[in-house]
């Protein structure tokens, strides 16, 4: 037999994380793991915009067949408007080019198979931690990666000098992997000042930025998140960009992302979107359309886009929200100081926890977060927060 002599792979750390919560019969369990934004009554809701562009779409929409390879044309048009600003050069001049990939995931890793195939780079240098699933999208699209610190536990915030200092010994060409905004895991993002040095660091050393922004919207604000991108945009004439409206738009199932890619000149570019096609080609060969054609029906109107902006605004209200409720209430109940959580961003938090006292919030109290001590505070509600201040307290003490 060919196949009895395979090894069944570890689980998922964050997929495996839920599927334990969903067989623990305590009632009271909460999952603190989860990396999906959910409402004040625990539930991951189609937006209003999403509903009406869906109407739209449902009386208009006359055909099922293939979309482009690299998706519509306004579909990457608006997703570099929602990038760079409307009236940037990359939204027309033809320095950039846009095409439709199936989620961030997919975006992450069409750009790295077309780094790899076109022998563009072979290193790519990745935030220490980070999402998980980025060391594996690199290593299958035939990268090797080396990590760069970027967080300092002790004070809970970027360790920056570190993270330059490591970056210094990259080789020019090799890719910098970094994130736009609400890190994750560990909510942290660099500040204005520090994302100048960050960009004039990587066009005076030659690296290339790949930036994943799976999280636009949901930090400071649609404009304010895009601040390190345009910054490094601004300094580097070329980089790569990973967009997700998974998140931002709740499309979570749709896989609804963009790759953009920036060169030096629209000759450039025409010539690396012929090799985009191509990578895009033979890994999917089309992409979904109807998550793709809401967002498009949705950015292209006045008035969904307005509804949806406030949308996104109140998610955003929330998660912030109760970024503050549990920062008070730990105080109050004498776990310590949790101020920290409030300078970070996103729905995502480093709670300070180790892994012992995170084992013992899932086993003593049905409270499920990641190993890291990783938080995702959009699990978080005022029905569940008493129960998960009082876990935190009790494995803060001991």
């Amino acid at each position: 037999m060919f196949f009895d002599r395979i090894e069944a792979a570890p689980a998922d750390p964050i997929l495996g994380l839920t599927d334990a919560y969903k067989k623990d019969p305590n009632p009271n369990k909460v999952n603190l793991g989860v990396g999906v934004y959910q409402n004040n009554e625990g539930k991951t809701v189609i937006l209003d915009s999403v509903k009406d562009a869906e109407k739209i779409l449902l009386e208009k929409e006359d055909t099922k067949s293939y979309l482009p390879i690299t998706g519509l044309a306004d579909y990457g048009t608006l997703a570099r408007e929602l990038i760079f600003g409307k009236d940037s050069e990359f939204v027309s001049s033809g320095r950039a080019i846009s095409c439709h990939c199936p989620g961030g995931t997919g975006a992450l890793r069409i750009g790295a198979d077309f780094l790899h195939q076109q022998n563009v780079a072979t290193t790519i240098w990745i935030s220490d931690p980070t999402w998980a699933n980025h060391y594996q999208i690199a290593t299958s699209a035939g990268m090797k990666f080396e990590r760069y610190p970027y967080y300092d536990r002790v004070n809970h915030n970027l360790a920056f000098d570190r993270m330059l200092e490591t970056l210094s010994q990259a080789k020019e060409g090799d890719v910098v992997l970094l994130h736009a905004c609400c890190h994750n895991p560990t909510g942290i993002d660099p500040t204005k000042e520090q994302w100048e040095q960050i960009a004039k660091f990587l066009a005076d050393k030659k690296l290339i930025p790949f930036i994943d922004f799976a999280y636009q919207g949901f930090g400071k604000g649609i404009e304010e998140d895009a601040f390190g991108v345009r910054t490094i945009a601004k300094y580097n004439k070329e980089l790569l960009i990973a967009s997700s409206f998974s998140k931002n738009f709740g499309l979570y199932n749709e896989r609804v992302g963009v790759l953009t890619v920036v060169c030096e000149s629209k000759e450039a570019a025409d010539k690396v979107l012929s090799q985009v096609k191509i990578a895009v080609r033979t890994a999917i060969s089309n992409p979904p359309a109807h998550g793709e054609k809401v967002v498009t029906t949705i950015l292209s109107d006045k008035n969904l886009r307005a509804k949806w902006e406030n949308e996104l605004k109140g998610m955003r209200d929330r998660i912030q929200q109760m970024r503050s409720l549990l920062s008070e209430k730990l105080k109050a109940a004498g776990a310590g100081n949790f101020d920290f959580i409030n300078e970070q961003n996103g729905m995502f938090s480093f709670s300070g926890l180790d892994k012992d006292q995170v084992e013992a919030l899932r086993k003593d109290f049905g409270i499920y977060a990641v190993a890291s001590g990783r938080i995702c505070v959009a699990g978080i509600n005022t029905n569940n927060i008493d129960k998960v201040v009082e876990a935190i307290a009790a494995v803060a003490k001991r």
